[in-house]
């Protein structure tokens, strides 16, 4: 582990600079310790793959101070037990009106559109981090048969709920925004929502598993949560 000022009032903790599982639980791990031991000088917190920025507040601490109380934390860190991680199941449609790029994908790789929703819902996921736009969750480790480049070129506007993947990673767009992954299906949830005190369905360190559902189950769930009558719970397993 690398500790590193990042500008004049946060530090950059950097773990072993690789895509994998072991690191990712290792940044999370410190992510919810430094929470729950609730740091007064600490301002803002940011896990990503393999490392966690720590913002502080320059009037109070400083870089070498911090460091100091970082380290002293992991110490007690890999004293505690580790804690098991959330689990949810996301329901998916994938139907052709949502799933825009499964018939490009079926082309570039020989499989059929039921064997690539298949192994998509196959797999339990990890969420690495949140990022690039509030509440996308970046999800993985994709099987091999569905590592695809992105896009050659990104559209304009990715329906809100959609579910793409790139390379070795899957994730939900949780707004109509431009972007670049393959489309192959999309969910009925807001993965996102500002009006709520906790914004996020998802955080660092979950587990995902996603569930096929056909287009009358979508819209029903959409018609609840626009009714304000389903229940969030149930996609905790």
């Amino acid at each position: 582990m690398r500790i590193m000022p990042f500008g004049d009032s946060a530090l950059l903790v950097n773990f072993e600079q690789r895509i994998d599982l072991k690191v990712n639980l290792k940044v999370n791990a410190l992510y919810k310790f430094i929470k729950k031991v609730n740091l007064k000088e600490v301002t803002y917190l940011i896990p990503a793959y393999c490392s966690l920025t720590i913002g502080f507040d320059f009037n109070k601490i400083n870089h070498q101070v911090l460091e100091v109380k970082l380290r002293e934390l992991t110490n007690q860190l890999d004293n505690q037990e580790e804690k098991e991680q959330r689990e949810l199941c996301i329901p998916v449609c994938y139907d052709d009106e949502y799933g825009l790029d499964l018939s490009e994908l079926v082309e570039l790789s020989g499989l059929t559109k039921r064997q690539i929703v298949e192994c998509h819902v196959a797999s339990i996921y990890n969420v690495y981090m949140i990022g690039f736009i509030p509440g996308f969750p970046y999800m993985g480790v994709l099987p091999t048969e569905l590592n695809f480049k992105r896009k050659s070129e990104p559209r304009l506007r990715v329906p809100k709920g959609s579910v793409g993947i790139t390379g070795s990673q899957t994730g939900i767009y949780p707004m109509d925004v431009p972007g670049g992954w393959q489309i192959l299906g999309k969910t009925p949830l807001n993965i996102f929502d500002g009006s709520k005190s906790d914004p996020f369905i998802f955080q660092s360190g979950d587990k995902v598993k996603f569930e096929e559902i056909d287009k009358e189950t979508f819209c029903k769930i959409e018609e609840e949560i626009k009714a304000g009558s389903f229940n969030e719970k149930s996609i905790y397993v």
